[in-house]
């Protein structure tokens, strides 16, 4: 998609999302036999994940009425409405939408990222995308633009395809430092002193976002600057006085110890530099602050260069866009990732330190949630990147079925959404059908058959998505 044409997309009126979000681009094919709309569809002997942690529940039966689940349990306990439509799911398992705590919409396109993505038309696709691969609803952490609350609507309202998007308005960087994205000046506030940040602070509250973001770190040292703690610590303040909570972009152990003493709700990455230490784990247990541990967001700097086995399924392929396909083909840039050697070993090292530190805060009992960091540059690929990061939560040590608890009820909990996360009577019908037992393999949350979000059935099979 060209940069002219992206711009001229910005202001399309809401109607015509409406009329062209079921066919366009990412848009799922149409189903064949979909449920009836309006009547009570009955899910009928699948086994259930629910989200509470709980083992899998052999032969359970969902009952969906509207958007809700009015009856989850035993197949031999509920009771089937004899008006019901009845959908057989043996061999096969259900499980909770993802809930990403922390992914960023229309800063890239393709290859390209920062400024002239955030369109009508790329955040749409993004927002059809990850609803395609599970996630029924998400955060995007940052750089969101005051088109952004329109999106938002729509989306919630179901007119068009697309996870339902929570946001943490614009942010808050640091001057001529992090983060290190080109984004529109309405995307991003950069304030210099206490005064400013209080004051950009007061105008996010004015937009009622579910969060507000911080960046403090240098980015492994290539930024000249952090966040001043005087300055975070007014966000803090002044957000908390506003009734917002903060989340900060975090990577050395000591600004996250400052971090949680002052107030910040949430880590929004994990600590990645040195082991966690009990410190840590005692400051954030007293004041119920969350992790997001954000594990593959070190591994996309090099995984794709290396070419795993995983690049060739129709899981991965059918996340990418075309041009990013074509540069993880270009041997060029494959050299050149690899080349660098210094920047190679301190992501690897990163990645480790982030999966030992997550093992010691889950065992602790740290409240954990799940995100990947996706969206925020090309290679953190919407919906793949939370697949895979279900696959290094468990590769940390975690149960799949306590990465699949982290990754719906703890996500939920973290954004104070109490209709969805788990499967329950009461709870949105926002479910995943995938083939296999995740329960024994992670991976099998990857054989996705269908996608219900709102009590829908919106789309199946990976391979019927085009990105």
């Amino acid at each position: 998609m060209s940069r002219s044409r992206s711009k001229s997309l910005l202001f399309v009126p809401v109607l015509g999302l409406l009329a062209c979000a079921r066919h366009a681009p990412g848009s799922p094919r149409p189903l064949e036999e979909s449920p009836r709309r309006g009547g009570v569809q009955v899910l009928k002997g699948a086994r259930l994940i629910d989200g509470r942690g709980g083992a899998p529940l052999e032969d359970a039966t969902l009952v969906v009425e509207g958007r809700t689940l009015k009856a989850v349990g035993p197949s031999d306990v509920v009771q089937v409405p004899a008006s019901a439509q009845v959908i057989d799911l043996r061999g096969r398992t259900v499980l909770p939408g993802l809930v990403v705590n922390h992914a960023h919409l229309g800063v890239v396109d393709g290859t390209d990222s920062g400024a002239g993505h955030y369109t009508r038309e790329n955040v749409g696709r993004q927002a059809r995308q990850y609803e395609a691969y599970g996630v029924t609803t998400l955060l995007s952490l940052g750089f969101n633009p005051a088109a952004f609350q329109q999106f938002q609507k729509e989306l919630a309202a179901g007119a068009a395809h697309g996870a339902d998007i929570l946001g943490a308005d614009r942010g808050m960087g640091v001057p001529s430092a992090a983060p290190p994205v080109n984004v529109g000046e309405d995307q991003l506030y950069r304030p210099k002193t206490v005064d400013e940040a209080r004051v950009a602070v007061r105008e996010t509250a004015s937009r009622h976002p579910a969060l507000v973001k911080l960046w403090v770190d240098d980015f492994h040292g290539t930024m000249p600057a952090k966040m001043s703690p005087e300055v975070y610590a007014a966000i803090i303040d002044e957000s908390h006085r506003q009734g917002l909570r903060v989340a900060a972009h975090v990577y050395y152990l000591e600004d996250a110890k400052r971090l949680v003493r002052d107030g910040v709700d949430v880590l929004a990455h994990g600590v990645r530099d040195v082991p966690v230490d009990a410190e840590l784990i005692q400051e954030m247990k007293k004041r119920g602050t969350w992790y997001v541990p954000t594990l593959g967001l070190d591994e996309t700097f090099y995984i794709f260069a290396e070419r795993p086995a995983f690049m060739g399924t129709p899981f991965f392929q059918h996340a990418v866009q075309p041009a990013l396909a074509e540069q993880f083909e270009d041997e060029a840039w494959r050299a050149k990732v690899l080349g660098n050697a210094k920047t190679l070993v301190e992501n690897k090292a990163s990645l480790d330190m982030n999966l030992r530190n997550l093992k010691t805060l889950h065992d602790a009992g740290v409240n954990i949630g799940f995100g990947s960091d996706s969206g925020a540059n090309p290679l953190r690929i919407p919906g793949f990147a939370e697949h895979r990061e279900l696959e290094l939560m468990v590769q940390a040590g975690l149960t799949p079925v306590e990465a699949l608890t982290h990754a719906t009820r703890d996500a939920a909990a973290l954004l104070k959404l109490d209709d969805r996360g788990t499967l329950e009577p009461g709870k949105r019908a926002d479910f995943i059908i995938v083939d296999g037992n995740p329960d024994a393999n992670i991976e099998a949350v990857h054989r996705i058959v269908e996608v219900w979000h709102r009590g829908q059935r919106v789309s199946g099979r990976v391979e019927d998505f085009s990105p």
